[in-house]
């Protein structure tokens, strides 16, 4: 029998590793998992319970923001938020746990509620005892990265996992890290905390995988619409305490001029970084410098090691962990038969839940720079969700949606949406650019008046070029 080892079986990588390979033939598993209660970093301090804390912003803003409703806007019960977030999150853990532990009734499968590390390149040792595998699948998900500023250890900083437990917040803050996370949780600290908030931005705009007009329209979002201010094009050089128990932030910007803000908090939101301490690498051939895990998910130094998920720095989100871990245990079986690992090959596509959910951002395949830079020939169509009606009609007018087709064939090759429900249209964007629908075969039907007219207009827009 073959013997496969997976670390870290409680998270989505590592549970669709385990579920792939718990009944295939000549497999024996050993999934070994400390967690408690168990489920991974998107069910227990990730996308699901931030996507909780989120609607209850969103519906205040909603509320706020259109001028067809009178009085005062309610105010975010923050104990309840945080209450029913806990109660929705120990139920979903619960169903991950109880998932895994099924699979662990099987013929062949072991379950060990234990902390794992590595004794040599084949041996794994958890809960006292050792364990001899042929494969071992490293699925120990990320770590709050926290940058090396002079003076952080001095102040008192908020990740976003304190974020999500927080039954109170300060009237200000200043917040270091723009990406998925800030801006996702920037406007829930506006809206449901009611915080003045400085956010620092390195680049020109936020949202790097994208056009720049949807950074653009991301700052002036939020600028517009809470209490935010966004200085663009500077780094963090020094934190100090203030007197009164606040934080001082020193920025550089790149023009070589200085600044400093204070607040009432610092939030972190700086990223994460592989969780690989303390699993004894050192005591394996596999170094972690640079590149160390190849697209079939095979560590470069031991290629009976897999690594799949947020551990591998590829690419930090949750469907593509998933994936991960599906290639991971097809490959297992394809080393197994003698046949070569492919690599994992998938489509770009993110969603931000940025403007708490209501205008979230999406990019499905290429932007309209990626695609150039691959050396395609395109056109491009633009729309503004003001251009179409029933974005008014819905009092969610802001944002834009774009698309790229290939000039020479049709083929549509991306979109990109920072607009209201752009979360739902990526996954039929999805399957066009999945499917390498020509853009000229997308049907153009007549329907009740619903929100992906923008999706038409775009299309039609398109086909004009090619047509002309």
């Amino acid at each position: 029998m073959t013997h496969v080892v997976i670390i870290g079986a409680y998270g989505s990588a590592g549970a669709a590793v385990a579920g792939e390979l718990a009944d295939a033939d000549g497999i024996d598993l050993t999934l070994i998992d400390d967690g408690d209660p168990g489920g991974g970093l998107c069910i227990l301090k990730g996308c699901m319970p931030s996507k909780e804390v989120l609607s209850a912003g969103a519906h205040r803003f909603q509320a706020r923001h259109d001028e067809r409703l009178t009085g005062d806007p309610p105010d975010v019960d923050l104990e309840t938020v945080v209450s029913r977030k806990d109660d929705h999150v120990l139920n979903w853990a619960a169903h991950r746990r109880e998932s895994v532990h099924e699979l662990a009734e099987r013929d062949g499968v072991e379950f060990v509620h234990a902390t794992a590390e590595f004794v040599d390149d084949r041996t794994v040792r958890a809960g006292g005892a050792t364990y001899d595998a042929d494969y071992v699948v490293v699925a120990t998900g990320s770590t709050v990265y926290v940058p090396e500023i002079p003076g952080i250890e001095d102040v008192d900083y908020m990740t976003s996992a304190d974020v999500l437990d927080a039954t109170e917040l300060p009237d200000s803050g200043i917040v270091m890290g723009f990406g998925y996370i800030g801006m996702e949780l920037v406007p829930y600290l506006a809206e449901a905390g009611g915080m003045e908030l400085t956010v620092v931005e390195h680049d020109d705009r936020p949202i790097d995988e994208a056009d720049p007009a949807f950074g653009d329209a991301a700052r002036e979002l939020y600028e517009d619409n809470w209490d935010v201010e966004i200085p663009t094009n500077c780094y963090e050089r020094a934190l100090e305490p203030t007197d009164d128990g606040g934080v001082r932030l020193y920025v550089e910007f790149d023009d070589g001029s200085e600044e400093r803000y204070e607040a009432d908090q610092l939030f972190c939101f700086t990223g994460r970084r592989p969780t690989l301490d303390g699993l004894g690498l050192d005591r394996t051939a596999i170094s972690t410098e640079g590149k160390w895990v190849r697209d079939t998910m095979q560590t470069v130094d031991a290629p009976h090691v897999y690594a799949v998920g947020d551990v591998n720095g590829h690419e930090p989100i949750l469907h593509v962990a998933k994936e991960q871990g599906f290639t991971a245990a097809e490959n297992i079986r394809r080393q197994e038969s003698g046949a070569p690992p492919q690599p994992y090959e998938n489509v770009h596509h993110h969603v931000i839940f940025s403007g708490l959910g209501v205008y979230p951002f999406a990019r499905v395949g290429h932007s309209e720079h990626s695609a150039r830079e691959a050396g395609y020939n395109v056109v491009t169509a633009t729309r503004q969700a003001s251009d179409d009606g029933v974005f008014k009609s819905k009092d969610v007018p802001e944002g834009l949606a774009k698309l790229v087709v290939d000039a020479d064939d049709g083929t549509v090759l991306g979109w990109q949406g920072l607009h209201y429900h752009a979360d739902s249209f990526a996954k039929t964007l999805q399957i066009i650019v999945e499917l390498g629908l020509d853009v000229r075969e997308i049907p153009d039907r007549a329907y009740h008046p619903t929100l992906p007219e923008n999706l038409d207009g775009l299309v039609r827009d398109c086909v004009a070029q090619l047509d002309a």
